[in-house]
């Protein structure tokens, strides 16, 4: 293993990805003499790419779409609960024994952006409703579960929510998309976990109407950083969370373990990612 430790993001494709932004930015922030690259791996160099992570070429990094499941059952002897409660791995660092080891922390990074975005958004009753059935629904269902919220997933698919809902037992039930009028009258929280809505993707199409406008909505899609779905919400009073507190927060565990020092999410990262996010847009 070199002296200055070296970090990571797989994925495919990885040029989109914002974490070599805010992970450098932590790195100068702290004077800490690293590096943190990002790396496209197809789902067939997997395996090798971990080979050579647990051959010391790294001392960990991010797991990105579409890896985080994969990753997941290739590290699931080294995977932490949470992780093994979701199915799904975004993060790799080195065990105190020198091993492998695996965590998700998108889990905490969207519960530190409510609540940092919406303080006291679990403590007001009411179920939440999760659009999306994905990875990051998976693990956005469990999170909102460790708070004691009651989760309605609601899916075009509706076996894909139904099989997160088997998987996380009483408090999460399953919907197809007719029943989201319905499921939107006396929630508390609303949440799109699909990429509906993000630049380049089909808009998210959904009718707030029944939605209470104490409601807090919460857009996991940080480009644009202001979706359809906020702008929406925010017209008619809902309190709103974008996305991008999310990223920050998720990235925070694995900085303190590669590199030694438990970063802080500031306004100055924020801007320099918000920065970013402009420029790439001219």
């Amino acid at each position: 293993m070199t002296d200055a430790p070296r970090a990571f993001v797989i994925g495919q494709p990885i040029a989109h990805t914002r974490s070599p932004l805010i992970h450098r930015h932590w790195l100068r922030e702290y004077g800490i003499a690293g590096s943190y690259e990002a790396v496209e791996v197809a789902p067939s160099g997997l395996a090798a790419f971990v080979e050579k992570v647990r051959a010391g070429a790294y001392v960990g990094g991010n797991v990105t779409v579409p890896h985080k499941e994969a990753m997941f059952r290739l590290m699931a002897g080294g995977a932490d609960d949470t992780a093994a409660a979701v199915g799904a791995v975004n993060t790799l660092y080195r065990a105190a024994d020198g091993g492998l080891a695996a965590m998700n922390t998108d889990i905490a990074g969207f519960l530190a952006n409510l609540d940092a975005g919406a303080p006291g958004w679990d403590r007001g009753g009411g179920a939440a409703v999760l659009l999306g059935a994905g990875g990051a629904a998976r693990g956005i269902a469990y999170a909102l579960g460790t708070r004691g919220v009651s989760v309605h997933l609601v899916n075009r698919s509706r076996d894909k929510a139904e099989a997160i809902a088997a998987r996380l037992g009483s408090g999460a039930t399953a919907h197809g998309s007719d029943s989201l009028p319905s499921l939107l009258d006396g929630a508390s929280l609303l949440v799109n976990a699909t990429s509906l809505g993000m630049a380049g993707k089909p808009p998210l199409e959904i009718d707030l109407a029944p939605l209470p406008r104490m409601a807090v909505v919460n857009d996991i899609v940080y480009a644009p950083l202001e979706t359809a779905l906020l702008a929406a919400a925010r017209a008619r009073g809902n309190p709103v969370v974008d996305g991008l507190g999310m990223l920050l927060h998720q990235a925070v565990p694995g900085f303190a373990h590669w590199f030694g020092v438990t970063p802080e999410v500031t306004p100055a990262l924020r801007r320099v990612v918000l920065a970013d996010l402009a420029e790439a847009k001219r």
